[in-house]
């Protein structure tokens, strides 16, 4: 068995997969309630919350399922996040590989995303590999808007990025415009429920031909223009249109570039991933696209979808060529990771 830890940005959370895949067990603690006051997550709050959260977590795990006994190797986030997040989970991990003489491995954040679609099937070792693979998967969250390949041999290829703004930063500035105190895209969601996605025309952002890319400042300022053209009396009596229409500009991007995608190459699944895509408006979307290319639709369980370890304990188990050794104690945090870097 393996336990994972997360700290890479606000979620202090801790859990345990077996060889198979399967969770044993997991233990969270949120700190949105801690950082809302302040409009976005603190990064020095961040690490304090941390430094006092985890512990109570691990013995918990301890109580729960007497734990060291069983684990084969610790397992945790070494990037991209926030710098003194990463640094206090690595060194936990670390702290706890020499006390219970087990190896510590870095996992790439992005990739226990990517890899997170494939939890409710076991172990990827053990799927036919023809029925899945390749693999087209989009990351949706805060920081980071990927569409990418998985190959058979688990190999990551990104196809498209956004070149700005991620969608979720979007949502989120968006839904600030709004009014919506954080985090928004949630909110905004529940907004949009009732409104017209087309009552207002928002700008779709089209790349250059034969050019995969995401952009999605230019939406933000539309609505920014669109709100000061408008009096406060004029937004109340259309809220919920201005919700959807937006909300929706934000995901036709999305459909469109994969619909194109889908339709230059044969993929066998689809996998979405990443905070934005707990989203029920996107999965929707992205569902009845698969159901009309015929490729198997693999959204990440829904609880998956934020910042967990139980992730980042499956991804150490089925992508082990993605780990980062701490051989000679040398594993650090890297704020900066890249879905597709690789320990060299």
């Amino acid at each position: 068995m393996i336990l994972g830890i997360e700290s890479s940005c606000d979620e202090s959370a801790i859990a345990i997969v077996d060889a198979n895949g399967q969770v044993k067990g997991e233990w969270i603690h949120s700190q949105i309630a801690k950082h809302a006051e302040y409009g976005g997550v603190v990064p020095d709050l961040a690490v304090g919350e941390h430094l006092k959260n985890f512990f109570p977590l691990l013995d918990l795990a301890r109580t729960e399922l007497s734990i060291p006994a069983g684990l084969e190797s610790v397992a945790v986030t070494c990037g991209p996040g926030l710098a003194g997040c990463l640094g206090v989970g690595i060194t936990i991990a670390k702290t706890l590989s020499l006390q219970w003489g087990i190896p510590v491995n870095g996992v790439n954040h992005l990739r226990g995303h990517a890899f997170s679609p494939f939890m409710p099937l076991g172990n990827v070792h053990d799927l036919e590999k023809s029925k899945y693979f390749p693999h087209l998967g989009l990351l949706l969250s805060g920081g980071n808007t990927l569409l990418f390949q998985i190959d058979k041999d688990l190999t990551i290829d990104v196809l498209a990025r956004t070149v700005d703004d991620a969608v979720g930063e979007c949502l989120d500035k968006g839904a600030k415009l709004l009014g919506i105190a954080y985090p928004g895209a949630p909110e905004l969601e529940k907004k949009a429920k009732d409104g017209d996605e087309k009552a207002f025309d928002f700008p779709r952002f089209i790349p250059k031909k034969n050019e995969l890319r995401f952009s999605f400042s230019g939406l933000k300022t539309s609505l920014l223009y669109q709100l000061k053209k408008m009096a406060d009396t004029e937004i109340d009596n259309c809220y919920s249109d201005l919700c959807a229409s937006y909300q929706q500009a934000a995901f036709d991007q999305l459909v469109k570039t994969t619909k194109k995608v889908l339709g230059e190459k044969k993929y066998k699944s689809f996998g979405l991933s990443g905070g934005v895509s707990n989203n029920q408006k996107i999965r929707d979307d992205l569902s009845d696209l698969c159901k009309k290319r015929e490729v198997c639709f693999l959204p990440a369980p829904k609880k998956y979808t934020g910042d967990n370890a139980s992730m980042i304990a499956y991804c150490a188990v089925m992508d082990p060529g993605g780990l980062w050794s701490n051989e000679g104690q040398q594993l650090i945090f890297s704020p900066n990771l890249k879905i597709c870097d690789l320990a060299i």
